[in-house]
């Protein structure tokens, strides 16, 4: 039997990724709570950039402006980075409210 995450979104990693600088301590399912750096987000996910320790199929809850609290299951690990996708897609509208609060810069948002 497979211990690994059983995701019933499939991987939709060509989803627009926006920069951010968001430090979050998550609670993870084994080790407890740990502090992880988001670098990017999509509506799908987020790639953190401190993954040390962190493999995959690992699975996490963060709380995010707007969304609340989302597990999110570790799909890749690379060198230092690691990318999560969430359980559940985050409504446009939502996600659209997060960006403005984590990523303040009008300039490095996408234009809607």
């Amino acid at each position: 039997m497979s211990a690994g995450a059983q995701l019933s979104v499939t991987d939709q990693r060509r989803m627009t990724r926006h920069p951010v600088d968001y430090p979050v301590i998550a609670e993870h399912f084994g080790k407890g709570d740990v502090r992880l750096h988001i670098a990017n987000i999509s509506a799908n996910g987020f790639m953190i950039d401190n993954a040390e320790g962190i493999e995959r199929g690992e699975r996490v809850i963060v709380r995010l402006p707007v969304i609340g609290r989302i597990e999110a299951y570790c799909i890749w690990t690379r060198d230092n980075r690691a990318g999560f996708q969430f359980e559940r897609i985050i409504r446009v509208d939502d996600f659209l409210a997060m960006i403005d609060t984590l990523q303040p810069n009008p300039r490095l948002r996408k234009l809607r």
